[in-house]
Parts: structure tokens; C-alpha cells; sequence
């Protein structure tokens, strides 16, 4: 999704699609692998 938004903003320069980028960026930093870490466990639940 990071990188549909960046290339979205560079060919459109929409301040708007910069803004979600960002957000979108500091939402991932938060909770870095949470998606892997979730999908690992249900491949591999830990009991």
C-alpha cells in the first residue's frame, strides 16, 4: 500500500496523497511485522 500511495503522490504531486502516505508510514513504524507475526500464527499457533 506504501508504494501505490508514494507512486500515486509523485505522479500527481496531491498534497492530500503525501499526507496519507505519512500517515500510512507512521501507522507501519508503530506496529512493525504485526501482519507477519499474525499470519505466522495461525500457519503455527503457539500453545
Amino acid at each position: 500500500m506504501l508504494d501505490f500511495t508514494w507512486k500515486v503522490f509523485t505522479q500527481t504531486g496531491n498534497i492530500d496523497t503525501y499526507l496519507l502516505f505519512k500517515e500510512l508510514e507512521k501507522e507501519n513504524q508503530e506496529i512493525p511485522g504485526s501482519l507477519n507475526e499474525e499470519l505466522a500464527e495461525i500457519d503455527f499457533p503457539i500453545s
